[in-house]
């Protein structure tokens, strides 16, 4: 058995079920299991079994979809604390998208009777769901706007503001995207292939708007990239 009380550590850094009480929390690490993941392990792949979800406890995990010929759309990144796997609740069906570890991460997964016993018995987790979900569509359906009517310039000026703003870290020289990803994945975030968003790039670093530390971006014109979308 593990040890419950390091479950319950990470359990108490999870907002969203932290409101349940001490008790409520105590019971739950009983019966959920603490997993670590290795940079570049799958979770788990479509067509996988869908009982349960998960909560970042360290680390970051993406979630794609996959085609049959191999090519991925990257729909999110899931950092410490947020939730993944949720689809589960809906229909109990199959997976629908693949979850991968993108640094070494650790997560918790709950079974998704466990997860649907909470949601009757605490009323305001139900509602924190509902909130969630309906953001998550939100930005699902932006996404899928960009997607369709934005060209790859203004959806990758985007992405990399985007990108800035929630793992930027100021320096001399501008604002260090403190997040490792390769030319592939920038592509797979929006659509597009990695001879397109290299070349892209290119134009941006001569233009001044960005330049590049290894995989690490610096955005040097914000305006600039704002002004492209």
């Amino acid at each position: 058995m593990q040890d419950s009380k390091r479950t319950l550590w990470y359990l108490k850094k999870i907002p969203l079920i932290a409101s349940l009480g001490p008790e409520a929390l105590a019971r739950l690490a009983e019966r959920v299991e603490l997993r670590e993941i290795r940079r570049r392990d799958v979770i788990y792949l479509p067509g996988d079994p869908g009982g349960s979800l998960f909560f970042v406890n360290g680390g970051r995990v993406k979630i794609s979809k996959v085609t049959r010929d191999g090519k991925a759309l990257t729909l999110s990144y899931c950092g410490p604390s947020e939730i993944f796997g949720e689809g589960c609740l809906v229909g109990g069906g199959p997976r629908e998208e693949m979850a991968e570890a993108m640094e070494n991460a650790m997560v918790t997964e709950v079974e998704r009777d466990q997860f649907e016993q909470l949601l009757r018995e605490y009323a305001h987790l139900g509602f924190q769901m509902t909130k969630l979900l309906a953001k998550r569509r939100l930005d699902l359906e932006n996404k899928l706007e960009t997607l369709v009517f934005r060209d790859v310039t203004s959806k990758l000026a985007e992405l990399l503001l985007n990108l800035a703003d929630e793992y930027g870290v100021e320096d001399s020289r501008g604002t260090l995207v403190a997040l490792k990803i390769t030319h592939q994945e920038l592509a797979n975030l929006i659509g597009s292939t990695r001879e397109t968003v290299s070349l892209t790039l290119s134009q941006f670093k001569k233009q001044r708007y960005i330049c590049t530390e290894g995989r690490k971006v610096i955005i040097s014109d914000t305006e600039s990239l704002r002004a492209l979308f």
